[in-house]
């Protein structure tokens, strides 16, 4: 999400916890070479978590093993990041439900963050991003991520995870039969608002899985109080779609912030997170251009010279 916002153009620092070795240098250059700031960044800590993906394709599904026990993330405690500081020259600070399943440290530290953030009147927004295999440090993720999300202004969703996590499910949708049309998450946007009230916007992605390598895509918004629903995008063959939930939200920061006008920043998520599906790897590595030129209705997929 912030190579996404970094390659549109924002100023983007990158806040998180690395092993101070050689391995841990590389990670820095790579987000220097994509314009994330890594100024910020703590190191410490013995080894960097990783996860191994098996990419599924046509029936057969794709598979995430995670090896994150141990980790300079997963280790972190509170009060090894200056938050005031690094908060002092921000407007905007984005946390993923990943955070708070890797340990009952990376938990804390995220609202340790989140509690500067709303002292300090820094907007905040998360992406719930369950992840079953992640959470196992103890507290169910309902609990824990019921306070964390209660302090935020805007929350983003994909079609399940609002019924992981809180046990939200939306009327009619078959997430496994790639059935998930956008007015029955009206109402999981609308139990969401009616939970956490600090939520002003929340977005749900709906993406439909007719087979690993052909999926439907697209997404609805509520913002104060009014509905609002992307085009659905038919992708097939799909390159690689880790990483397709971050473009989303990355494209839906950069709207928000750009356009001033929910629709119109639904709509460049939900581009910009259609063509993440053509590229290998998990950063989205598109242009503002390119994602308007598919806004605007350019889905031919011709060579531009």
């Amino acid at each position: 999400m912030a190579v996404s916002l970094a390659n549109y153009g924002e100023s983007v620092e990158f806040v998180t916890r690395l092993p101070n070795n050689d391995l841990g240098d590389a990670c820095l250059a790579v987000l220097r070479s994509y314009g994330v700031g890594t100024g910020r960044i703590a190191r410490g800590g013995e080894r960097i978590g990783i996860y191994f993906l098996e990419t599924g394709a046509a029936q057969r599904a794709s598979k995430v093993i995670y090896d994150r026990a141990g980790s300079s993330f997963a280790t972190i405690q509170p009060g090894m990041i200056d938050w005031k500081t690094i908060f002092a020259d921000a407007d905007w600070v984005h946390w993923t439900g990943i955070t708070p399943a890797v340990s009952q440290g990376a938990a804390e530290v995220c609202r340790e963050a989140i509690l500067a953030a709303r002292e300090m009147g820094v907007t905040v927004s998360c992406d719930l991003n369950y992840r079953a295999k992640l959470w196992k440090w103890g507290k169910p993720a309902g609990e824990v991520m019921g306070e964390l999300v209660g302090m935020c202004d805007l929350a983003l969703g994909n079609e399940e995870d609002a019924e992981k996590v809180f046990g939200i499910h939306a009327p009619k949708s078959d997430v496994t039969a790639g059935k998930v049309e956008a007015g029955d998450y009206r109402f999981v946007c609308e139990a969401l608002a009616e939970r956490f009230p600090s939520l002003k916007t929340i977005s749900i992605t709906l993406r439909g899985s007719l087979s690993a390598s052909h999926n439907t895509w697209s997404g609805v918004l509520r913002s104060n109080g009014e509905f609002y629903t992307a085009p659905t995008y038919d992708i097939i063959p799909i390159v690689d779609r880790v990483g397709g939930g971050d473009a989303f939200m990355g494209g839906l920061i950069y709207g928000l912030r750009k356009y001033g006008d929910p629709q119109k920043a639904l709509n460049f998520a939900a581009a910009a997170a259609c063509l993440k599906h053509s590229l290998p790897g998990d950063f989205n590595a598109v242009s503002v251009a390119e994602v308007e030129a598919l806004m605007a209705g350019d889905a031919s997929g011709r060579v531009s010279r």
